[in-house]
């Protein structure tokens, strides 16, 4: 039975489910934030540590404006009704990702909310904002430079955004799309990936624990035989 410490997740298809069910990609952005709750709920049952959600990309700022204005709209009310009840129930928030660029008072909740929940340890919600893999690991490279550091293993995974952070034992993309867009590339050398079709709204902690049942039956050579 194989051990299961971290589950990150490409959150795909709430613009798809919301033009299909209220002919508004922004009303499925709402509805997944039903989804994000239940498997917050279900991990913490399950007892998994880490969970990192990929909520908004590098990628996606090419989106249209009133999508992303509502999108950190939903966001900043999220932290808002949320953050408490993560202390409350000892659960740690983490943001991966360059938040610089966000607008201050955003910016300030964020890192107000990661200073609230630094002590708690029941399980850590890495929250990707603005994250794009190749921006992490050009980051990692700038500061290995600036500080005249060996080009290794240990110093990069020292210098990313998920320092200290194990690496996902499996990544799940709902969606019915097959890639990894972008996401934890370095990360996921090893982790076992699950394409579900179902869009995320329509995710239930069902379909979470079939996959966490075909994960523990996988035998995970690591280029071994």
């Amino acid at each position: 039975m194989n051990p299961i410490n971290h589950v990150a997740i490409i959150m795909d298809g709430n613009g798809r489910w919301g033009i299909k069910h209220k002919k508004s990609r922004n009303l499925g952005h709402r509805a997944g934030l039903n989804t994000v709750e239940r498997i917050i709920k279900s991990t913490i049952k399950k007892k998994i540590k880490h969970l990192t959600l990929y909520a908004f990309s590098t990628e996606n700022w090419k989106r249209p404006q009133n999508e992303i204005k509502f999108l950190f709209k939903l966001l900043d009310s999220f932290i808002d009704q949320k953050i408490n009840e993560f202390n409350k129930n000892n659960i740690k928030l983490k943001i991966i990702g360059n938040i610089n660029v966000f607008n201050k008072k955003l910016k300030k909740k964020l890192l107000k909310s990661e200073k609230l929940t630094k002590n708690n340890n029941r399980l850590q919600v890495n929250l990707a904002l603005n994250y794009g893999s190749k921006s992490e690991l050009i980051n990692a490279f700038k500061i290995l430079n600036k500080n005249k550091l060996i080009i290794n293993i240990k110093n990069i995974e020292k210098n990313l955004y998920t320092s200290n952070i194990p690496d996902p034992d499996i990544l799940i993309r709902t969606g019915s799309t097959n890639r990894l867009s972008n996401f934890l590339l370095w990360q996921l050398a090893y982790s076992e990936i699950f394409f579900e079709k179902k869009l995320w709204p329509d995710f239930k902690e069902g379909d979470y624990n079939k996959i966490i049942k075909k994960f523990r039956k996988t035998k995970r050579n690591y280029g071994n035989i």
